[in-house]
């Protein structure tokens, strides 16, 4: 299928989901896995509505050591952990796009930054885990390269509820995040 966001097409807006193609398989994994099940009925609504609204999703992903990685090797190795359950929900769409991160921030070191200028992107929803590190990380990223930053609260998790809350707050006072709950954010507004 070709890809609907061709070239020369302006997109403002596009959604990130950070970290979301994952096997589960690191220490504390259940912690996150308890509080990632609040978050994903509500990003596979958000997910749907941006489709609707034809904003690009940008799946932005740890390579877990797998340097030659494509996104069909990511999925692959993540369906085999116990985080299984999220990749059947949230499965990339053969128009999204993937960008392999190394680090914590999707931008580090990643062509993320460069797709995104491509499609014309002003205004970033980022979402995904854990909101404490990865999202938190390349929302602090996108706020100095001068995105407008919106991090829905109900589509992000951390390991430890408290520690979300925690960077929520300080996405909304440092980087003057939009925090409101994805249902409540008019997609059609925002970008223009």
């Amino acid at each position: 299928m070709k890809n609907k966001h061709h070239a020369g097409a302006k997109h403002p807006v596009a959604l990130l989901l950070i970290d979301m193609i994952n096997n589960m398989e690191f220490k504390e994994a259940e912690l996150l896995l308890k509080e990632a099940r609040a978050i994903i009925d509500p990003l596979v609504d958000l997910r749907g509505r941006a489709k609707k609204a034809n904003i690009p999703v940008i799946y932005v992903n740890d390579n877990y050591g797998i340097w030659q990685s494509d996104l069909n090797q990511v999925v692959d190795k993540a369906m085999e952990g116990p985080g299984r359950w999220i990749i059947e929900k949230l499965k990339p769409d053969k128009d999204d796009y993937f960008v392999v991160k190394p680090k914590h921030s999707g931008f580090f070191s990643t062509p993320l930054d460069t797709l995104l200028n491509h499609l014309g992107v002003n205004t970033l929803i980022i979402t995904g885990m854990a909101g404490n590190i990865c999202v938190l990380f390349t929302a602090n990223d996108a706020y100095m390269r001068n995105y407008t930053v919106i991090v829905p609260s109900d589509c992000c998790a951390s390991n430890v509820r408290e520690d979300n809350d925690y960077a929520l707050r300080m996405m909304k006072n440092n980087l003057d995040a939009d925090i409101r709950e994805q249902g409540k954010i008019d997609l059609s507004q925002l970008g223009v």
